[in-house]
């Protein structure tokens, strides 16, 4: 099995796959609270946007990643990116995450319907068995973010890699797995009517 690029819709965002005409808009949308300067995370810098995408794209042709650009689909803005990646089609299995937001979308419902959007992807049309996240001990958002989801802690992976200041990262393991998908959707899609 292989990723095939599609974009996905909902009622709040719409996941299109990346590519270099976001460029700008991603710009605009890391500039929103400038999210970079986060120690505990990898948000690329306005000057390391075009790179980033470059990467991503990479890790695409490479089978690593299926990557999206998130737009607010009430005025076409650019919110931020997600991906798919680290498929293990034999379980089949796959992670989601690379994960941001500009700053002014926080707790508005477009991360919420994001993962909807992802997961109903991954469980009901890739047919996965398993839908895993990872964040930075450090990173109390994102962890908040992803129990919010209904995801389960796996554990936590200490010393697993540096962040991007050079600080040891323990890495904390979530996971959704397909017999709790019915009870997590459910969860997310009221969730999301609430906006």
């Amino acid at each position: 099995m292989t990723w095939t690029p599609v974009t996905l819709e909902g009622r709040l965002v719409r996941l299109e796959p990346l590519n270099r005409e976001h460029l700008r808009g991603l710009v605009e949308a890391t500039e929103d609270g400038r999210m970079w300067e986060r120690w505990y995370t990898s948000i690329p810098s306005p000057d390391g946007m075009a790179a980033a995408i470059e990467q991503r794209l990479t890790w695409q042709q490479d089978g690593f990643m299926l990557p999206f650009t998130t737009v607010r689909r009430s005025d076409g803005a650019v919110l931020g990116m997600t991906t798919f990646y680290d498929p293990h089609w034999a379980v089949p299995r796959v992670s989601v995450g690379h994960t941001w937001t500009r700053a002014s979308a926080h707790g508005t419902g477009t991360n919420a319907e994001s993962k909807l959007l992802l997961m109903t992807h991954a469980f009901e049309e890739l047919g996965c068995q398993c839908v895993r996240y990872e964040t930075s001990w450090a990173n109390q958002q994102s962890r908040t973010a992803i129990e919010h989801l209904g995801a389960r802690l796996d554990g936590v992976l200490r010393g697993d890699r540096r962040e991007s200041n050079g600080a040891l990262r323990d890495t904390v393991v979530y996971s959704v797995l397909a017999h709790e998908w019915p009870s997590v959707k459910a969860g997310l899609e009221a969730r999301v009517a609430r906006r």
